[in-house]
């Protein structure tokens, strides 16, 4: 397939002349062409806002296609690869079990169980349908499932976000990923937006979608089953206990995401060699979507044709990064803790990101360093914060929260304006000061004016700031080596909870790569 790139028309321009101006870029007579299509589309917001093309175009003739490479800066061939699975010597002797139905496990049981291996997954939430009700129940009546809540059950912390898919990782497995989410009912655009997305709405869908074809194929899903132990012998997986009794296995992938703090301690007293990685922490900021919409597209804002208005910032002091990250248009900030007695803010939004606000996490970097390399430091940093978060917002679930003003001149409270909190429990006003080292604070403050003189309307002064956001990404890296497998022989670390991933699409992909090298051992005894 040729890419021709940097196809720049306004904004009312019909796509087709985006392919016909593609082609005349390309130089080649229109009888030699099969078909063109749209690749990508994304928008310049510089100047005069325009869309931006990168055109598909397959020739009768393939052979022909590799001419073009390098004949434009604008024009590229890519050669599309099927998803190799490989075929092991070694008969599995039982079945390999998955902990946890992230999109890390789910997308690493759905590969194994096409190749016959009948996966047994053990998640410790509840089902996508079950863990809704159960959040929403939290969300009106504070009564929290530490089991099953935004974190974990099935489809992961991810179920209950924008649905995003960006990533930054250029692995080519990034197309099987989207390929399976279309195939399962995920919207056909997200294969050629710039910044595709899924919404919280549909991938509900998507998620039961996949986990059925797994059960189809012979695997096995096991809700509400939490993993209480690994038995080893000879430094190898020989069984795991659960609340439903042992598993006979010798291989087993620890997809267990971020927030699953318990196994992780699990993992270190059972001799697994981890460490600790950099991470986040800061608050959720709300502004008007209205204005977002302004900051990026000016007088064009509101246009039809154009989405609802994005954005990623960052800064830099000069100790640590400051950044926005999970940016949710028209989205909802929602109430993530998984345990009792602290609070955590997150973010989604639906698929239409119709809501009147935007929000974003706004984050300050924490490394290593910072805890003495000891990962259980870093995990007892997160959790002081949230029980702080807890006890600032009343003790009762609700979120501590603050106006960008008052933050700014170090005034507790707000002043209520035009953006009303989002956060489901209610929110007690507040001094974030209070809740964090003053390193974070002086780091937020910082960048806060700064943003918003990139993007006007970030960071207004009756934007809203709630706490406390701590779950950016695992703060724990568990070693694997080539093979993938830890130091105990059959444990295969994955995803973003193990330390390899950060987001849905590098957590899927994650899955996919441990599923082919454990394909690459393995086939299946029957």
């Amino acid at each position: 397939m040729i890419i021709v790139n940097n196809i720049k028309l306004n904004i009312d321009a019909p796509q087709q002349q985006a392919t016909a101006a593609a082609v005349k870029k390309l130089g080649i007579p229109q009888s030699e062409i099969a078909d063109s299509f749209i690749h990508k589309i994304s928008v310049d917001a510089r100047g005069d806002i325009k869309f931006v093309y990168s055109v598909g175009i397959n020739l009768f003739d393939e052979k022909k296609e590799s001419f073009f490479a390098g004949k434009n800066r604008d024009i590229s061939v890519k050669n599309i690869q099927p998803l190799i699975i490989p075929t092991g010597e070694k008969v599995m002797e039982n079945r390999p079990v998955i902990c946890g139905l992230g999109p890390a496990g789910l997308f690493c049981a759905l590969v194994l169980a096409r190749q016959g291996l009948r996966p047994i997954v053990l998640e410790q939430g509840e089902d996508v349908d079950t863990r809704t009700a159960t959040v929403k129940n939290f969300e009106k009546n504070g009564v929290l499932n530490t089991r099953s809540n935004v974190q974990f059950g099935e489809g992961g912390a991810g179920t209950f976000s924008d649905g995003k898919l960006t990533t930054r990782i250029g692995d080519a497995r990034c197309g099987f990923v989207t390929d399976t989410l279309v195939q399962y009912g995920a919207p056909q655009a997200i294969k050629h937006i710039a910044k595709p997305h899924i919404g919280t709405d549909l991938l509900v869908g998507v998620i039961k979608n996949i986990r059925n074809e797994i059960i189809r194929l012979g695997g096995e899903v096991q809700f509400s089953t939490k993993l209480l132990d690994i038995n080893i012998k000879n430094g190898t997986v020989h069984s795991v206990t659960t609340t439903n009794g042992v598993i006979n296995t010798q291989v087993l992938v620890m997809a267990t995401g971020h927030s699953a703090r318990d196994t992780f301690f699990m993992l270190k007293d059972k001799g697994l060699s981890m460490e600790a990685k950099p991470f986040s922490v800061g608050i959720r900021i709300e502004s008007l979507q209205t204005d977002i919409d302004k900051g990026l597209y000016h007088s064009l804002a509101g246009h039809p044709a154009l989405p609802k208005g994005e954005y990623q910032l960052s800064y830099n002091t000069k100790e640590r990064g400051v950044y926005t990250f999970c940016m949710c248009p028209g989205g909802n900030v929602v109430a993530a803790a998984s345990e009792e007695d602290t609070v955590v803010v997150n973010g989604m939004s639906y698929h239409a990101r119709d809501g009147r606000n935007a929000n974003s996490a706004l984050v300050v970097s924490v490394t290593p360093e910072d805890f003495g390399g000891d990962f259980t430091k870093a995990v007892d940093f997160q959790r002081h914060l949230e029980k702080k978060a807890f006890e600032l917002g009343g003790r009762n679930y609700k979120a501590p929260c603050q106006t960008v003003d008052r933050f700014l001149q170090n005034k507790a409270g707000m002043n209520t304006g035009r953006v009303e909190p989002t956060y489901p429990l209610g929110v007690t006003e507040c001094n974030m000061a209070d809740l964090f080292p003053q390193a974070i604070t002086d780091s937020l403050r910082g960048a806060m004016p700064a943003l918003n003189r990139k993007l006007n309307g970030f960071a207004a002064a009756d934007s809203v700031i709630t706490g406390v956001e701590t779950r950016t990404s695992s703060p724990v890296r568990i070693i694997r080596g080539e093979n993938y497998q830890s130091n105990i022989q059959g444990l295969y670390p994955c995803g973003e909870g193990a330390g390899y991933a950060g987001g849905i699409m590098s957590a899927a992909v994650d899955g996919v790569r441990v599923a082919q090298q454990i394909c690459g051992e393995y086939k299946s005894k029957i």
